[in-house]
């Protein structure tokens, strides 16, 4: 079979996502339940092509067969290990609530600034901030303890997508 890649793929490009999935069920004779059009434009080709052209070599089907033999596929969890009195041990689980705010760093980091020659570290909490041995709300009434003056704590502390990059 003598093909052009350009034609076909060209051919294929105008037809619709119904069309296509005929064409899929003809070159492969089985259905798709794809309907990304490009994905099954894809395939058509390949699939094409590998008629066209014969397709995997017998060694590189064997080679193929043994590396699936070889293959440890896990089709379910792996079974809780029994604990010394004969019950299964349970995995422990946990809430871990994130902030909607994506500039701020996970509770447990320290941020740090130097301010008038001196080093400011503020501990961020799960609520609030911790600086100087004091919880703040916010890193603005941070900013603001430290200055003296209104302050955008994000801004302070260099959290803000301009000091990123």
């Amino acid at each position: 079979m003598d093909m052009n890649v350009g034609k076909e793929v060209a051919a294929l490009k105008r037809m619709t996502v119904v069309q296509l999935r005929e064409k899929y069920q003809e070159v492969f004779g089985d259905q798709t339940r794809a309907r990304h059009k490009a994905f099954l434009i894809k395939r058509i080709i390949w699939r094409m092509q590998a008629m066209a052209e014969g397709g995997l070599s017998e060694r590189a089907r064997r080679r193929a067969d043994e590396l699936a033999n070889d293959a440890d596929v896990r089709l379910g969890p792996p079974k809780a290990e029994p604990t010394a009195d004969g019950s299964a041990r349970q995995t422990a689980t946990a809430t871990v609530r994130l902030s909607s705010d994506t500039r701020l760093p996970m509770p447990g980091a320290v941020l740090t600034r130097d301010y008038k020659g001196e080093s400011v570290e503020v501990t961020v909490l799960p609520k609030g901030f911790r600086y100087d041995g004091e919880v703040y709300r916010s890193l603005s009434a941070v900013a603001k303890a430290v200055t003296g003056t209104h302050w955008n704590g994000y801004y302070f502390f260099g959290l803000t997508k301009q000091e990123k990059h």
